[in-house]
């Protein structure tokens, strides 16, 4: 490394190394948490649902409860983030979780396990605007994509282990009241797990540099956690602060919002109303079809076909680029919703049905599942770059919980075909919000946002001043 580098030039140019995989773990085991408590919901309902017999108005609530939290979650931890630095907010969205996770299996009746789920869903809010941007932050411009990409597979995980935990519990026999407790209160372990290791994260270095004005902190920081990698001989600049009310009322940042939100809210209303409601998806297809037929089907969904597209995702969007990836997945997953619903026969037979309805899913992680999360963390300038993401992320998921709410609503309306014709529409409107942003792949985030720009306009200006 050259001599005089700073602490944002170390970053961006430093070799991918064990510190970053360390930091991915630490990021990405939440993800895994959040996933097995998302998409675990759906399985427990098949079972809670006969056991307490609820309508389709609470069957509703209960799948949908942690989505419209996550939004409060979201936003809460993302500005706190900026405000207080990332360190002081990492790990308590892991001991929301966990608590919310061990509370809703102890649920008396729907109302309280609807509260508790809520709880939940704030931690998981919490955990992405946290997750993502740190990660970014600790990693180079050439492989941005593809660690921040890699903390966000882990979702892929915890979508296997979901089906793969009620598989074993319904197969072994266990009573179906003791089997969804049992399914929801075992998301607290990854969640418990995960907290130690959060709190030993550094804060990052960037945000210590570039916003703190702590240059000799920041440096010694990456020194320590790079165990010497990352070595840095010169200052960075401290960038300009923006306010909440500046960065929301500034037409630049309302248009990438605009394209991180609106994209992002879109795919989360395809993503989430079919997953999570991909039983009863199922049972559509095939009425006569038993709780461990579909949760079979579903995990040979997830194995083959999602887990599959989160890692080509991760391994190859740096040489694709985000964007344009982002554009392959909305359209390719839109194009399979389409012919799901106007094919004749498709959606009433097993075979065509899980081979489209797969093909959408790998092209939903190899495309907006996974852009959408890496992309919400690098666009932002770094005083606003959690605030940013936790507004985007919130927004999203306030699309999945319209999808996982009007989903049962819609196919009892309109049958599976007419409810895949309106997400293939959502599809289309994801693709035309891509638009507007930039490509972020191989770029600096200092140069995305324009800091550097700012930074060298303050220093020639105290410069001119002094002079």
């Amino acid at each position: 490394m050259s001599k005089n580098q700073t602490v944002v030039d170390a970053l961006n140019e430093a070799p991918l190394g064990l510190f970053h995989l360390r930091a991915v773990v630490t990021a990405g085991l939440g993800f895994f948490t959040d996933a097995y408590d998302l998409f675990i919901i759906g399985a427990a309902l098949a079972l809670m649902k006969t056991q307490w017999h609820l309508s389709s108005t609470e069957v509703g609530w209960v799948g949908s409860a942690t989505l419209i939290s996550t939004f409060i979650g979201a936003f809460l931890f993302g500005r706190l983030a900026d405000v207080y630095g990332r360190k002081k907010l990492y790990g308590w969205e892991a001991s929301i979780m966990a608590v919310g996770a061990i509370l809703s299996a102890f649920s008396p009746n729907v109302i309280w396990l609807i509260v508790f789920r809520v709880l939940m869903g704030i931690g998981i809010g919490g955990d992405y605007p946290t997750s993502a941007v740190i990660m970014s932050e600790f990693s180079n411009t050439k492989d941005r994509g593809k660690t921040v990409g890699m903390v966000f597979s882990m979702q892929a995980l915890g979508t296997i282990v979901g089906p793969v935990v009620a598989i074993a519990l319904i197969g072994a026999g266990v009573p179906s009241n003791i089997a969804w407790r049992l399914m929801l209160g075992l998301g607290a372990i990854p969640a418990l797990f995960v907290i130690y290791l959060r709190r030993t994260l550094p804060e990052s270095p960037r945000y210590l540099a570039q916003v703190q004005g702590r240059e000799e902190d920041a440096a010694k920081s990456i020194r320590q956690y790079s165990n010497g990698l990352v070595a840095v001989e010169g200052h960075s600049s401290k960038v300009e602060r923006l306010t909440f009310g500046r960065f929301i009322t500034t037409p630049k940042y309302l248009l990438m919002l605009l394209g991180t939100a609106g994209t992002w809210f879109v795919f989360d209303y395809a993503y989430y109303g079919n997953t999570i409601s991909t039983n009863a998806i199922l049972k559509l297809v095939s009425p006569h079809m038993s709780l461990l037929q579909s949760e079979s089907l579903s995990l040979i969904i997830f194995a083959i076909a999602a887990v599959p597209g989160y890692v080509l995702a991760f391994l190859s969007m740096d040489k694709i680029g985000h964007k344009r990836l982002q554009l392959i997945g909305f359209s390719l997953m839109g194009l399979m919703f389409l012919l799901i619903g106007v094919v004749p026969g498709v959606a009433s037979h097993v075979v065509p049905f899980m081979v489209m309805y797969g093909i959408s899913y790998f092209f939903a992680e190899f495309g907006p599942n996974t852009t959408t999360f890496v992309m919400a963390a690098e666009l932002y300038p770094v005083s606003m770059r959690t605030t940013g993401h936790g507004m985007s992320a919130g927004i999203a998921k306030i699309g999945a919980f319209i999808g996982v709410f009007i989903f049962p609503i819609l196919s009892h309306a309109l049958g599976l075909r007419g409810t895949l014709d309106i997400t293939f529409a959502f599809s289309m409107v994801g693709m035309l919000l891509t638009l507007v942003l930039p490509e972020p792949a191989r770029k600096s985030m200092e140069s995305l946002s324009h800091q550097s720009d700012t930074a060298s306009t303050h220093l020639k200006s105290a410069s001119t001043t002094s002079a």
